[in-house]
């Protein structure tokens, strides 16, 4: 009995010096709008969690989680002011009530050894984690209004439950900003188990990345407007996936090993139709498994594009059925690799536009390759390094208060982060009235997405926008920098506001990258933009100075190259989020993110850039770029005012010219292009979503009874070649795909199941 104790002894001493650096560190963060002593960090340790296995640590955990009285869960709308890190240490935590994160939290683990999480015999609630509940008939939260949370680095066990008794891992009905990575969900391999590892049945999404599921009769059930998934693992799943409903989706660097069926896209919808509007699965592999894919759609699908699937570079080993259809077989298993193949509407090809079977894979460019495919690189935990290691910015002097100028103090703690440390931001509004110089070399992580916010008159001039965030000095300095976990906006009117200029060079071998990295103008508390004062205006094309946040969101400059983006979401604000019915706002942002790289070598994974005035993603004059499903929203104000004015045609930015290029359009045309490329190549999209739901705050015009008719053009190719799309998908567009000022494809001739949807184009 002593000997095991002195060895438990030595055990808690080894984990605790080996502690993730996030326990360790300082913790100062200041949240300005949620009161005296309210705190940002909890660890359920100090709230009384044992994880020991045996205890039940349900009450402790939502302690820690409600801490403050003043969280935003059931009732609340939404609000950024009540943030919350809760932080696990390694252990077995038990759960017999599901645990309820309430909104703007964040629940991470120790990375180098994962809290697990695991249910009770006796266990009740829908979800270990529920992040959006029933309290009534509806989710807690509108799912489309879900931000800023995430979970990252837990195992998720269910196995004492009996495999007979309904049981979820994760609730997780989101929207943008959000994410699950690094999570194990453990589930009993009976064959009787009704076990699902993760539910989603609606919202706006969204990424997920590195998720494990073992057993279970569902690994993760689907249903969201859009979404991309990495790196997701199925071993010994009834079903791997079972896609409820989309738009679209990509599924990227996934496997599927000894399952029954590794994704089901077969879903009903209402009188005769499907649910599933189209999947992309690429890089993929099926191993073991019966059928790989199994679909509903035919010729004679209704919508007719419903159910549209493209799969390339997948492999299959011991796979009797590659794509089973509603009548059999439409492709056959083995053990091979699937170049290409698909099904749906295809443009640009000279072919028939209905396709199904084989297709061309695309070639793709040397430089944007990884191990497996396309490069990616999950996001940097940093837990190899020690509480030690990092800087912090409140340390540094700056006050994250929201009021006090703390531009001198970040720019300290910037130069202060070097030699291999990592700028700690811990969380608060920083007020900044001048440009903030990122050097190569710098790591910032945030802690509970803290705001770098432009304020004042430097960011005051439209005609000589400045920038917030200058990552290296000049275009084509050589370096790589990270950036991780916080958000970029204003303070006040920011006309002259370049939110991020991006002109580093960074080698190919190890790209720069931001993950979870946002840009929010507008539209939260400290913004100066709310309700208050910028209320939208039904019917007036008015344009109101104080309710213009920013000149760009994102500028990546001529030379720069080699910058990887994961999960990233540049929103211009369309409703209040502290505001109790989420009521609508004007605000105006110039641009939306502007690539004028002429090297390329960008990706982007899981990226949204909504509501900005001009475009909302525009690339020109580059090459080698990477995107998997990124999704844009036209300004729900539009046409009152179109984009024609407050924001003058700058021809050194490529901006588009409405007053020019509308000659002879019918329709809503001079309104925010969705995506715009101009004298570019070698340019690959998997997965796309350019929404346009308003008509002057109407919504009627996105319909297809309506004809939807909100605007006329969403998307232009001008002089680009060799532009390869997968599962392009638009609302409220009259022409879904403009090439060189002409309509290439027509929404009434692909309808979706609430988009429409082209899912093959090539350029030539």
């Amino acid at each position: 009995m002593r000997f095991s104790s002195f060895l438990t002894a030595v055990a808690g001493l080894a984990v605790g010096i080996n502690a993730y650096w996030l326990e360790d560190v300082q913790h100062q963060g200041v949240a300005p709008f949620a009161g005296d002593g309210y705190k940002v960090f909890r660890n359920v340790k100090d709230y009384g969690a044992k994880g020991d296995g045996s205890s039940d640590d349900t009450a402790a955990i939502a302690a820690a989680m409600n801490d403050g009285d003043n969280r935003c869960l059931q009732g609340c709308a939404s609000t950024t002011t009540t943030p919350a890190v809760v932080y696990f240490p390694s252990g077995t935590y038990m759960i017999s009530k599901s645990i309820m994160p309430p909104y703007f939290t964040q629940l991470i683990g120790d990375p180098a050894s994962r809290p697990v999480l695991k249910a009770t015999p006796n266990f009740e609630g829908f979800g270990l984690i529920d992040g959006n509940p029933y309290f009534g008939e509806n989710l807690n939260w509108v799912s489309t209004n879900v931000f800023y949370r995430q979970m990252r680095n837990f195992v998720i066990d269910t196995t004492a439950i009996a495999p007979g008794t309904a049981a979820t891992g994760i609730h997780w009905p989101t929207s943008q900003a959000t994410s699950l990575i690094n999570i194990e969900f453990n589930m009993p391999k009976d064959a009787s188990t009704v076990h699902v590892g993760l539910f989603c049945e609606s919202g706006s999404g969204g990424f997920m990345s590195d998720l494990t599921f073992n057993g279970g009769a569902t690994g993760a059930s689907l249903g969201n407007q859009q979404y991309t998934m990495r790196n997701l693992v199925f071993n010994d799943c009834q079903t791997g996936i079972i896609q409820l409903w989309n738009w679209g989706w990509t599924y990227m660097n996934s496997k599927f090993n000894n399952c029954g069926t590794g994704i089901d896209i077969s879903a009903p919808g209402e009188d005769d139709t499907l649910a599933v509007g189209s999947a992309i699965i690429m890089d993929s592999s099926f191993k073991d498994t019966k059928v790989a894919v199994k679909t509903a759609h035919t010729e004679a699908t209704t919508p007719a594009t419903a159910g549209s699937l493209i799969m390339e570079n997948v492999e299959l080993s011991n796979v009797p059925t590659a794509v089973s259809g509603a009548s059999g077989t439409l492709l056959e298993g083995g053990s091979m690799t699937i170049a290409g193949w698909g099904q749906g509407h295809q443009y640009g090809t000279g072919d028939e536009r209905v396709f199904s079977g084989d297709v061309t894979p695309n070639k793709r460019p040397d430089s944007l390759l990884g191990e497996n495919g396309f490069y990616s690189r999950s996001k940097p935990q940093y837990e190899d390094l020690s509480a030690s290691d990092f800087v912090s910015a409140r340390a540094s002097g700056a006050k994250g208060d929201g009021t006090t100028d703390d531009t001198a103090a970040l720019q300290k703690a910037i130069d202060g982060a070097t030699n291999g440390k990592v700028l700690f931001l811990d969380y608060g509004l920083y007020k900044v009235t001048g440009t903030l110089k990122i050097p190569a070399g710098a790591k910032i992580i945030g802690e509970g997405y803290p705001v770098i916010m432009a304020s004042g008159d430097f960011f005051g001039d439209m005609s000589a926008p400045k920038p917030l965030l200058q990552v290296g000095a000049n275009s084509g300095d050589a370096g790589q920098v990270e950036l991780t976990d916080f958000v970029v906006g204003n303070s006040g009117p920011a006309p002259g506001a370049k939110l991020i200029e991006w002109n580093l060079a960074s080698d190919l071998k190890n790209p720069s990258g931001m993950w979870e990295v946002h840009v929010r103008v507008g539209g939260f508390s400290g913004s100066k933009m709310q309700v208050e004062q910028c209320l939208k205006k039904p019917g007036s094309s008015d344009i109101d100075p104080n309710c213009i946040g920013a000149n760009m969101m994102m500028h990546v400059t001529p030379k720069a190259t080699g910058l990887y983006m994961e999960n990233t979401w540049l929103w211009a604000a369309d409703h209040d989020i502290e505001d109790s019915k989420n009521t609508q706002i004007t605000i105006f942002s110039g641009r939306g993110i502007y690539v004028e790289s002429t090297e390329g070598n960008i990706w982007m994974v899981g990226t949204a850039s909504e509501h900005n005035h001009l475009y909302n993603y525009q690339f020109a004059n580059t090459k080698n770029i990477f995107v998997s499903m990124f999704q844009t929203e036209t300004p729900y104000y539009m046409p009152l005012p179109d984009a024609i004015k407050p924001f003058p045609v700058v021809e050194a930015l490529n901006d588009p010219d409405f007053s020019k290029s509308c000659s002879g359009v019918e329709g809503n045309c001079a309104e925010s292009w969705g995506l715009r490329v101009i004298d570019s190549t070698d340019f690959f999209v998997y997965g796309a979503g350019f929404y346009s739901f308003f008509n002057n705050y109407d919504t009627t015009c996105s319909t297809v009874e309506a004809g939807e008719n909100c605007q006329s053009r969403i998307v232009s190719l001008e002089n680009a070649s060799n532009i390869n799309i997968y599962g392009l998908n638009t609302i409220g567009s009259l022409s879904m795909l403009d090439k060189d000022g002409s309509s290439v494809a027509d929404w009434k001739d692909n309808v979706n199941v609430f988009p429409a949807n082209v899912m093959m184009f090539r350029s030539g």
